[in-house]
């Protein structure tokens, strides 16, 4: 299994100078079964996620400082929610946490950008899930021009020091971009217009988003680019099939957990001593 996650992570890997146009969202990367192999493959990795997050949230308990960030980026409908969703139902809710960073609100404006991502940080022993991120702190303003190229330098700036901070006191940072296509997007913001049950995930600003998609596509090569650090790599997922998108990250969530080596914490207490405790009271 570890053989096959690292095939796919390399495979995912963002590679500095290469597009986003340059990749194929319907594609694969790493995995060569189709979707219902997938599906079989997503289970297994299910269980391990499952004690390893639980491994994890034992640390925690037990004063251990550890704990893993997962960040989602990705253009509307690429499936950042779904993901975050999925995962989430892989393992037990009590250590995870999910977030989602939309436009910053009146007070959140008052405050340093990082401001609201510090206060969302997972705590230690827990895995947190970032629906969107800081970076739409240079994505946003880079493709509606509405910051100079010195104010960007500076958030980029900010952005490696803090993600290296994160890193250097326990935190593990999973950074993945969900890449779909303009047909399949189009697709799905179609389908949020004609069910009525999917209404609610639609708002007018989508299409101008999309209308400004090179925009974007210029945005996010240069956040490969900048940001891609020894410690926090970015991937980029193809998002075209969501099963695929969906397992691509869980892998990646994965290999970083068994990256942690996590065992079992020792007992505080002498477990022969409490048995015969507890024996004594039947």
């Amino acid at each position: 299994m570890r053989e096959r996650l690292d095939h796919v992570a390399e495979a995912l890997r963002a590679v500095p100078g290469r597009s986003v146009t340059e990749l194929d969202p319907a594609s694969t990367p790493g995995y060569t079964r189709g979707k219902q192999e997938g599906h079989s493959t997503l289970e297994a990795i299910g269980g391990q996620l499952s004690d390893l997050q639980e491994r994890l949230f034992a640390e925690g308990r037990t004063g251990g400082t550890r704990s893993v960030l997962v960040v989602l980026q990705g253009l509307d409908t690429a499936g950042k929610g779904g993901i975050a969703r999925h995962v989430l139902g892989l393992v037990d809710p009590q250590g995870v946490a999910l977030r989602g960073f939309g436009r910053p609100t009146p007070e959140e404006l008052e405050h340093h950008f990082l401001w609201r991502i510090r206060n969302a940080l997972p705590p230690a022993g827990r895995i947190g899930l970032f629906d969107r991120s800081h970076y739409e702190d240079i994505l946003v303003p880079h493709a509606s021009g509405t910051a100079d190229a010195a104010e960007l330098d500076r958030r980029f700036a900010e952005i490696e020091a803090f993600e290296r901070d994160l890193v250097a006191n326990g935190t593990t940072v999973v950074k993945a971009v969900l890449w779909v296509s303009r047909d399949e997007q189009y697709t799905r913001l179609h389908e949020r217009l004609e069910r009525p049950d999917k209404h609610w995930k639609y708002a007018p600003h989508d299409v101008d988003v999309r209308l400004q998609r090179p925009a974007y596509e210029a945005a996010y090569d240069e956040v490969l680019a900048r940001s891609s650090y020894d410690v926090a790599p970015w991937y980029l997922v193809p998002a075209d099939h969501k099963w695929y998108a969906r397992l691509a990250v869980s892998a990646l969530l994965l290999r970083a957990l068994l990256d942690l080596d996590l065992t079992w914490p020792q007992p505080s207490f002498d477990v022969a001593t409490e048995l015969a405790r507890l024996e004594a009271t039947r």
